[in-house]
């Protein structure tokens, strides 16, 4: 049985072993409690971090988790989000990418169409192949307001253009479109945005690269006339652009980028691979 004995002038003895003013002397067996104060005592003595520190660390580490989470939130989502002036074609190209038919042409829509299915070109694939989340947003003004209610799980947004009567409509498209890429949901989560240019099969209908300068052109003038007004009566959350230059799609803070299809000839090829490279498969 281990007795502690002897204790005068700092010498005392555990056991078989004999301690001197914390020197350990002679041999014997250590006894196992007080090796392990002395061994605890020890590690938080020759710790140099303080307690402030410390907290440092665990504040540090939560916040990255979370933002860990967040970003894989946002890339695993699988939802696009088509949208643009009514008349433009959103419908069809919503029916062409789900079951590939233009279902003999649509009328305006007053309520979001959904749905949620791999897209037809690939249904003749095999393997397993992530499904897309598709909604067709109304494109009347009075209705728009629906978009906010997707934009917070896009994995992308698709502003559809009707490249034959694009010049009659390029005021109102613009500032839709402005209002869309000042959108706070936008802009922190930099969701990239294609403008495809529809019904390019049509004669008359205007090159990709003719609507993309014509939408640049109106909305630097509607960046200029933005700014001009008071803070108080500003509605967009972010600006756009860079001050003092002519602005280009190119600037902005999430990718955008230009491309045509044709609905009622099938021809969205353009359109299938943004998806995917929002979605992958």
């Amino acid at each position: 049985m281990l007795q502690i004995s002897n204790k005068k002038r700092g010498f005392y003895s555990v056991g078989f072993v004999n301690w001197r003013d914390g020197q350990r002397e002679g041999g014997g067996i250590e006894d196992p409690i007080a090796a392990v104060v002395e061994r605890n005592a020890r590690v938080r003595s020759e710790d140099p971090a303080p307690a402030a520190l410390r907290r440092d660390r665990v504040v540090l580490f939560t916040v990255l988790f979370f933002l860990v989470i967040r970003l894989f939130k946002r890339r695993s989502s699988n939802t696009i989000l088509l949208t643009g002036l009514s008349g433009s074609g959103k419908t069809v190209l919503f029916y062409q990418l789900r079951d590939g038919s233009s279902h003999q042409g649509t009328v305006t829509s007053m309520e979001p169409n959904e749905g949620t299915s791999v897209l037809h070109s690939e249904t003749s694939k095999k393997g397993k192949i992530k499904p897309v989340h598709i909604v067709d947003v109304p494109g009347h003004s009075r209705l728009r307001p629906k978009l906010d209610e997707f934009l917070s799980q896009a994995a992308g947004i698709v502003f559809v253009v009707d490249a034959v009567e694009f010049l009659p409509n390029v005021r109102a498209a613009s500032e839709y479109l402005y209002d869309i890429l000042t959108k706070a949901s936008v802009v922190k989560k930099k969701i990239p945005l294609l403008i495809l240019c529809n019904k390019v099969d049509k004669v008359t209908a205007h090159t990709k690269d003719f609507i993309r300068r014509q939408l640049e052109k109106e909305i630097d003038k509607l960046r200029a006339s933005r700014t001009a007004l008071s803070s108080a009566d500003i509605t967009n959350e972010f600006s756009l652009g860079v001050p003092g230059e002519a602005f280009a799609f190119s600037q902005c803070q999430n990718k955008v980028t230009v491309a045509e299809a044709s609905g009622l000839t099938s021809d969205i090829s353009q359109l299938e691979q943004f998806i995917r490279e929002c979605v992958k498969a």
